[in-house]
């Protein structure tokens, strides 16, 4: 998209957000368009679960591309709160303007006060930021891995998501005039509270079958050659069916694509996957299971899957 276009409609059905995500090679189940159809047209957050490395979070990224909107996002952490997430003061200057306004023989407490719990002091986190207008139209709003935080700060979040405004004590209630498009991202390592997920709509993000995976690789790492596109995608896919610890997501099906095509492979064989496991498993254990024997056998399989498919 251009960088001086205006931000784009709404996509007016299902089909029309399909090809929205498309356009940004965003390959979809009629599922998850539908629901973030809703969601736009709605004016509802969106929450979506789903392991890591399915696509949740570049949802977002699409919809600020596509749209031609502001992507704002909060990544979430232990221990992150409202200062951090929504606003805070800036005290070392508030302090300034204290010391200032006394040197000057400015005593008068009240308008001291008044003065510096104005806008001009207010540091504005992520959440804030989101509900500013914009010429560009309401951003995006991502609020990525939200089950990394605690239950405390999902309760700031609940007038956010209902009414989408912030209340500040010192200056008072500051509400969008326009909510920007909120996606909501959970890898379940824990569960949600009832209250958040009750003021959005669910999705989760699951694997893709084959198929799908086959042409979100021909479309994000384009490079790579069609009959090894598919063999590392079965390849790919015969990996999840297996008892490890953290199976691959679709980010690491692209930079495996991407490392293969580095290497100017062709065709899997034993030797290149277990030299290049380390793309695709991140955990030692797992890298273990699959030695020389067992990359033997999972390409053979692939190549026999591959055989039936012609």
């Amino acid at each position: 998209m251009a960088a001086n276009a205006g931000p784009a409609a709404i996509p007016p059905s299902i089909d029309a957000t399909l090809e929205l995500l498309r356009s940004a090679d965003y390959v979809a189940d009629r599922s998850l368009a539908t629901v973030l159809f809703l969601s736009l047209r709605l004016g509802r957050p969106l929450f979506l679960e789903g392991e890591a490395g399915v696509g949740k979070t570049e949802i977002a990224k699409v919809l600020s591309q596509t749209l031609g909107r502001k992507l704002i996002r909060l990544q979430c952490y232990e221990g992150l709160d409202a200062a951090a997430a929504v606003y805070e003061w800036n005290y070392a200057q508030q302090m300034m303007a204290i010391r200032l306004a006394e040197a000057a023989g400015d005593h008068d407490r009240a308008q001291i006060e008044h003065d510096i719990f104005s806008r001009r002091y207010l540091i504005e986190r992520p959440l804030l930021k989101a509900l500013e207008p914009s010429v560009e139209g309401p951003p995006v709003l991502l609020i990525d891995e939200l089950d990394r935080t605690d239950e405390a700060f999902e309760a700031f979040l609940l007038e956010i998501l209902s009414d989408f405004q912030i209340t500040i004590p010192e200056l008072g209630t500051i509400k969008a005039e326009h909510p920007p498009i909120v996606i909501i991202t959970s890898n379940r390592t824990r569960e949600i509270h009832d209250a958040l997920k009750r003021r959005c709509l669910y999705h989760w993000v699951g694997y893709p079958d084959a198929a799908r995976e086959i042409e979100i690789v021909r479309a994000r790492a384009p490079k790579a050659p069609q009959k090894l596109t598919e063999a590392l995608v079965l390849f790919v896919q015969k990996l999840r069916q297996l008892d490890l610890f953290k199976s691959p997501g679709v980010a690491e099906t692209l930079d495996w694509a991407s490392a293969l095509t580095e290497l100017d492979a062709v065709a899997l064989d034993p030797n290149l996957v277990t030299d290049t496991l380390g793309v695709l498993l991140k955990y030692q254990d797992d890298i273990a299971r699959i030695d020389q024997a067992k990359a033997s056998e999972l390409v053979n399989e692939v190549a026999a899957d591959m055989k039936a498919r012609v």
